[in-house]
């Protein structure tokens, strides 16, 4: 296992400086998800939410978040992206909704935190725009499931 490259010598925590490493392209992908009851997941179907276009207002969310990264999280780098792509299913399965989002940015660092960022906040405003109708949510299994770029180059655990 490599050292931590946030903490420096005395265990104190520190933006790392990545201003010598090349500019490359970066892309991370993250995934999560929130369950839900199968009626919650009706009421979405079909269009009768109280407050609204929830898939739309959590999709928009997730991408607004993504671009706030770094003032949500104290040592991010702030990154110019160049794409950010949140998308909700319907899941049967959960029952409940799969969030995806996809990250892109020519840059010096990696885009997993703002993946992940854009997919917790998208659960987050599913779980608001739906709490009225549904207490018993629960949101999971946030993680990066790809990126590309770097030093450390591509990975995926699909």
């Amino acid at each position: 296992m490599s050292k931590l490259t946030h903490l420096d010598a005395d265990g104190r925590a520190r933006m790392v400086d990545v201003g010598d490493k090349a500019v490359t392209s970066r892309r991370a992908d993250a995934r999560g998800e929130l369950v839900c009851a199968p009626a919650t997941l009706e009421l979405v179907r079909t269009g009768k939410t109280p407050k609204g276009s929830v898939l739309a207002t959590a999709e928009l969310a997730g991408v607004m978040a993504a671009k706030r990264t770094a003032d949500l999280i104290p040592l991010c780098h702030t990154l110019a992206l160049s794409k950010v792509a949140v998308e909700i299913a319907l899941d049967e399965a959960l029952p409940g909704f799969a969030v995806r989002a996809t990250v892109r940015s020519e840059g010096r660092t990696g885009v997993e935190m703002e993946a992940l960022t854009a997919v917790s906040v998208a659960c987050l405003t599913l779980f608001d725009m739906l709490k009225a109708v549904d207490k018993g949510m629960a949101i999971g299994a946030i993680r990066v499931t790809a990126k590309e770029g770097g030093q450390s180059g591509s990975w995926s655990s699909e």
